[in-house]
């Protein structure tokens, strides 16, 4: 079984030019699902959307192409792909040579499902259409205006408190103050948080409180979207729940991983932050 230490984060790469599909690192999310206490059925549903800005390949001719890649990672997959090593994988194609984007397309689906052990949505945005991606910030109200005192910046369940007995809201809390640090190398991770909900009123004290203890917490994008939402889950027993996290780029990717029990949720729109 893979792990993350043995995934080339932290350590020095060469970049391979010439198209191998060997580089993707895949890691089994069940190990981290185990320490925050999901076994058996998923208790979301959910998927995680990679931006990948820094993608390049050649025509026939020899001609550099250019496209910004979505790959739309279903929750349920057995596994996720280390960063880096996708990284890599996605610079294997600059000297590589492909009759069209439709070959592209296929190689990238392929590659990415058989990484992460389940079909993966792949679209490719071309040049005459890059003025069309949107810029948009999460929508809901705000948690940063609130004027609070921090001592603690390890997550803390035990700050999440819901008014129990309260008739039930439906809320939609947001929060740009979410950092983490990556669980190999330890560089900081920036991201912004969106917490939507229908049940007993939360505390949005302790819980931008709790937002904020992430800051020195090393964990994968993907484990920590999952870890809030199942101590929200948890500690505040709303009666739906759908946490939605877009981090900052590194090395040409964005993660924003979607998890929701909301039956019929739609996947959210993937609009770019401005610090994105």
């Amino acid at each position: 079984m893979n792990t993350p230490e043995q995934s080339l984060l932290g350590k020095p790469a060469c970049y391979q030019a010439e198209y191998d599909p060997s580089l993707l690192f895949p890691i089994p999310r069940q190990d981290k699902r185990n320490a925050i206490g999901i076994s058996g059925t998923l208790p979301f549903f959910g998927a995680d959307i990679w931006n990948a800005y820094e993608v390049s390949w050649l025509n026939l001719r020899g001609k550099p192409q250019v496209a910004i890649a979505t790959f739309i990672i279903p929750a349920d997959s057995p596994n996720i792909v280390e960063s880096k090593s996708f990284k890599l994988y996605l610079n294997s194609y600059n000297q590589t040579r492909l009759a069209d984007t439709e070959a592209l397309l296929a190689r990238l689906k392929v590659d990415v499902s058989t990484a992460v052990g389940a079909a993966v949505q792949v679209r490719l945005t071309l040049p005459d259409a890059f003025g069309s991606v949107a810029f948009a910030e999460l929508k809901g109200l705000s948690l940063d205006r609130l004027d609070i005192e921090v001592d603690s910046y390890a997550p803390n369940p035990a700050l999440l408190r819901a008014t129990q007995g309260a008739g039930p809201v439906e809320e939609t809390l947001v929060s740009n103050l979410l950092k983490s640090n990556c669980l190999v190398t330890g560089q900081p991770d920036w991201g912004s948080v969106q917490i939507h909900y229908i049940g007993a009123p939360i505390d949005q004290a302790g819980l931008l409180q709790y937002l904020i203890g992430f800051r020195t917490h090393n964990e994968f994008h993907e484990q920590c979207v999952e870890r809030i939402f199942m101590d929200v889950l948890r500690q505040c027993k709303p009666l739906k729940l759908t946490v939605y996290a877009r981090y900052t780029r590194r090395g040409g990717l964005d993660i924003n991983p979607w998890r929701s029990n909301i039956s019929g949720s739609p996947l959210p729109p993937n609009l770019r932050c401005a610090r994105q």
